[in-house]
């Protein structure tokens, strides 16, 4: 099982730039609202996209997705785990409880670089 992080340490880990945040719902999901700096990375394109989109297998990554039942999130944990990544959490209550506490969100596209 994934290791989980709470809204608050999450929270402070966003504001001091330390940690990559996925969000494992991706598309339209993803443009309407993620967490601040999230990158999109859905569970069919982790084989695809994981190592351009995240080069550093030690860095501190988070996945999430929509809530507690939505698996997403725990299966692209797994799949970056089974690539090498050394040091995946997973934000369990998702993007419902970040909005719900009044946390910033971002929209839009994200723009690969």
């Amino acid at each position: 099982m994934t290791k989980l992080i709470t809204r608050d340490d999450l929270k402070a880990a966003i504001d001091s730039r330390t940690v990559t945040v996925i969000d494992a719902l991706g598309g339209m999901y993803y443009e309407q609202q993620h967490l601040p700096g999230a990158l999109p990375l859905v569970g069919a394109d982790v084989v695809e996209q994981a190592s351009s989109l995240l080069p550093d297998k030690d860095a501190a990554i988070i996945t999430y997705c929509s809530n507690a039942s939505c698996p997403n999130s725990q299966n692209v944990a797994i799949m970056l785990t089974a690539a090498g990544y050394t040091n995946i959490r997973k934000y369990s209550e998702g993007i419902q409880d970040w909005v719900g506490a009044g946390l910033p969100i971002e929209s839009g596209a994200y723009i690969r670089p």
